[in-house]
């Protein structure tokens, strides 16, 4: 008996997962042409005709039903291990809301799935094809693939989160230029709703502020309250300055305070976080710069200043 080693193992392992899902795309594949006379009429009489009742009960070969069954234990861990990492449906759809895309849950784990697919596609591919990989354990090049599908379901996470956090400051660099503009509406004699809907037609499309204010007052449009409208923006956003902004504005609804005066200081308050933000990203920033100026410029220098001292003592002796 010849020993098999690891590559046809894995081209075994491969050429069963490619054989099992050409046969998925197969069975779902919809037939093409006219059906026939008996096909269209079955339905119709099958109360009346076993022939009929048999003819709708005969389905092609699908393994979907037999490996769903198998499978669903698996899919269920995964699923609950994967909302507890990454979060759960939730977290995932307060974080598409703060990124602004309009993606369901459901269709970003479907991404999610796909990169873990091309990742898993990829290193599996690499463990067997690259050269560099062929001195590697076996263990470790069958564990490469599932690694690379791991790690394309976290990036994939993680580029949900870089786009909200990228948006969130975007939202906080406008509010307080928003809150202020607010202010001067409202000093001018307009009602709340008048200076959200100028803000929204001014500021539409070159903010993100402005567009979210746009939503708020399209679902007020439709026939929502405004400070239901506003609490839906504080709670999807989960934005902490917009957030007390937001509380003190529905409070001063409620108790019909002056509005001017709250959203007054709630600007002055926006700014003040903006520059006590800006002061930690540049104490932030100012410790980052310290690394190329220590591991390259320091050393250079040094290199420059000791190099000529180093040959005239070398040509000396």
């Amino acid at each position: 008996m010849v020993p098999l080693n690891s590559v046809p193992a894995l081209g075994l392992l491969c050429g069963a997962v490619l054989g099992l899902g050409l046969w998925l795309v197969v069975s779902t594949v919809p037939r093409i042409g006219r059906p026939k006379l008996i096909e269209r009429v079955a339905p119709y009489v099958a109360d009346i005709s076993g022939e009929a009742r048999s003819l709708l009960a005969h389905r092609p070969a699908d393994p979907t039903p037999v490996l769903g069954l198998f499978t669903r234990p698996i899919i269920r861990a995964v699923r609950t291990i994967a909302s507890e990492w990454l979060g759960g449906a939730d977290t995932i759809a307060r974080r598409l809301r703060q990124a602004g895309s309009t993606a369901s849950v459901e269709r970003f784990r479907g991404e999610q799935l796909a990169w873990g697919a091309g990742a898993f596609a990829i290193g599996a591919t690499m463990a067997i094809l690259a050269p560099s990989f062929s001195a590697l354990p076996v263990i470790a090049r069958i564990a490469m693939p599932f690694l690379a599908a791991a790690l394309g379901v976290i990036v994939r996470d993680w580029v949900l989160q870089r786009a909200a956090r990228r948006r969130l400051a975007r939202i906080s660099a406008e509010l307080p230029t928003v809150l202020e503009f607010l202010t001067l509406s409202l000093t001018a004699g307009e009602g709340m709703l008048d200076a959200i809907r100028r803000v929204a037609r001014l500021g539409n499309g070159a903010g993100v502020l402005p567009t979210e204010f746009a939503a708020t007052v399209a679902s007020v449009g439709t026939g929502v309250p405004l400070g239901q409208a506003l609490v839906r923006l504080r709670d999807d956003l989960d934005h902490p300055a917009l957030s007390r902004a937001l509380d003190q504005v529905l409070g001063a609804l409620e108790r019909g305070a002056p509005l001017s005066s709250v959203l007054r200081s709630q600007a002055g308050d926006a700014r003040e976080e903006a520059k006590r933000t800006i002061i930690e990203q540049a104490g932030r920033k100012e410790v980052a710069m310290l690394v190329p100026l220590i591991f390259l410029i320091l050393p250079v220098t040094i290199a420059f200043a000791l190099f000529p001292g180093y040959l005239v003592l070398q040509a000396g002796f």
